[in-house]
Parts: structure tokens; sequence; C-alpha cells
């Protein structure tokens, strides 16, 4: 009777491991604050669940590490891939590797280059980045005009251009210039990248400075590069009013930032959300179920008007 009572009770707990499912997880990098909100999103949404472990990996911003990961995850096995791409530019491989293997794999935050031939076991789950740089330039324009600007001199810094929401936020930019839709024309001084980097934002802005060219606004791919600049002009003893600085992603930094009165504009990107969103298009696909190979996460303006409902979100 107790070998049978043993017996009965190892083939429950077999039973209950081989049902759990596996996630596996490539993250571009641990070491960004939005992209550490997104992670952490992926992970509280999983202990909400049963029967799901989450593997996350770091790939150090680094392409073949990234690809490496992606390989282990299909040598052991796992139920489903969500890949946080290191360069957008470089997903084929990581598709094709997934793809041979029957393993769903779900792209989050960052636009793949296939993205329009993905499997049909693979899906991308993230922001419409053609909202974030229009949302971010409009308000901008938005505050020019209404100091009274008629034409306006701005510097544009740029995030990773492997990476396609630099790409296409400062083509955002370069649209509603284009557009007539700002009622200012807008002059670029100059537009460099900085990798998304806050220390790499504030040399450039360093740079910038050093010309002495007047400037009035500063339109920066996403809040960690907007935060360097500012502290770049605090440094030099500039006065933040005179100044107009826009970024993207409504980090909590940045929302610091905006209560402190130095950045006046940035846009919410729901990385928790789209943390939550990658996960629960990743288990669905690998239980056959269909999912809408592009998810979308709508962005929303953030001002000092409404920057408090946004202190929770993130």
């Amino acid at each position: 009777m107790k070998k049978a009572l043993l017996a009965a009770a190892l083939a429950a707990m077999m039973t209950t491991t081989a049902m759990a499912e596996t996630v596996a997880v490539s993250m571009a990098k641990f070491d960004d604050n939005f992209l550490t909100v997104l992670r952490n999103g992926m992970q509280d949404y999983v202990k909400t669940l049963k029967g799901v472990d989450l593997q996350i990996e770091d790939a150090q911003n680094d392409v073949g590490k990234q690809l490496n990961q992606i390989q282990n995850f299909v040598a052991s096995g796992v139920n489903a891939i969500v890949v946080n791409p290191v360069d957008t530019d470089a997903t084929q491989a990581m598709t094709k590797e997934a793809e041979r293997a029957g393993i769903p794999l779900v792209y989050v935050n960052r636009q793949p280059v296939n993205v329009d031939s993905l499997p049909d076991n693979q899906a991308f789950v993230a922001s419409d980045e053609k909202e974030s740089g229009t949302l971010e330039t409009k308000e901008v324009c938005r505050l020019l005009k209404q100091e009274g600007k008629s034409e306006a001199n701005i510097y544009v810094i740029m995030g990773e251009l492997s990476n396609q929401a630099a790409r296409q936020r400062t083509q955002d930019i370069h649209d509603v210039m284009k557009s007539g839709d700002c009622g200012v024309t807008l002059k670029i001084i100059d537009q460099q990248t900085a990798n998304w980097s806050r220390d790499q934002a504030q040399s450039l802005m360093q740079n910038w400075l050093s010309t002495s060219t007047p400037f009035d606004a500063v339109i920066s791919n996403n809040d960690e590069m907007a935060i360097g600049a500012i502290q770049a002009m605090k440094s030099a003893g500039m006065d933040m009013k005179k100044v107009i600085v826009g970024g993207i992603d409504a980090t909590q930094d940045a929302l610091a930032a905006m209560e402190a009165g130095d950045l006046d504009v940035t846009v919410f990107q729901n990385a928790a959300g789209q943390g939550k969103a990658s996960i629960d298009a990743a288990l669905k696909l690998a239980k056959g179920e269909h999912v809408d190979q592009k998810v979308y996460i709508p962005f929303q303006l953030v001002t000092p008007a409404n920057v408090a409902k946004f202190q929770t979100k993130n």
C-alpha cells in the first residue's frame, strides 16, 4: 500500500512538472531603466499564473550572445521564446532558429526587420512608434507656438541607429516638420546619436553648448538621453525655462524631471503592459491559439498637466 501511495505521489509530481510551461526570454540588456520596467512586467505577470516557469537572460547588448541564447533555448526545448532584440536588423537568424524547431517566438518592444514576414507562430508586441515621435514633436511645436515663436532652432538626439524605434522616432520629427502641422518652422541645427545613453547625451550636449549656438528646443528619442541633455544644460548654468525639452517613455526619472520643471514633454510607453502582453502572446501561441502578429499598446502624451496620473504606471 505504501509503495502504491508513493508511486501515485511521484506520478502526480511528474505530471505537475510536465504541465509547467517554460517561457524563455532574451533581453537586449538588463542595464536600462525602461527595459527593467518591461522585464519586471513579465515577472509580475507570471507570478499571477500557475504552471508557468520564466527564464530571463541578459544579452548584454551583444548580437552574437543573443543568438546563442536563442539556440540554447531551442536546444533545451522551451515552450516559447520572447526576444527583446539587441539589433532589430539582425532578427532573421533568430526567427529561423525558432521556426525550424517549431517553437513560438514573440518579439517585444523593438520591431524586427522581418516583422511583415514572420511565420504563423511568431508575433510582435510593442507600441506603434509612429505615434511616439509624432506626439512628442507636436507638443514641442505647441509649446514653442505658445511662447509666440514662428521659427525655432532645435537639436535632435537619436537612439541607437541599428534600432528601428530610433529611426522611426527621428522620422516622426521630420514628418511633423514637413506636414505643416507644427505651426512653427523648425530648423535642426544638428542631430546625432547618443545610443539611448544618459551619459552619452550629456557629453553630446556639452559639445553642442561649446559652439554657443542659440537653440530653443531639444527633441530626444528617449527620456534617458533627454535627462542627460538636461544635466549638461543645468551644469552650464542654463535657465531650463528658456528651452523646451522632450523625451519618450515616461520613466520615473523623467516624471521626476518633469515635476522639477526641467522636462516639458514625454510620451508614456507602457513597458509593463508590453511585458505582460508578450508573455500572454507566447503562452497562447504555445497552446496553438490565434494571436495577431502585431499587438500594439497605445502611447499616451504626458505633460505637467497630467503627470501625476502616470506616477504609478511605471
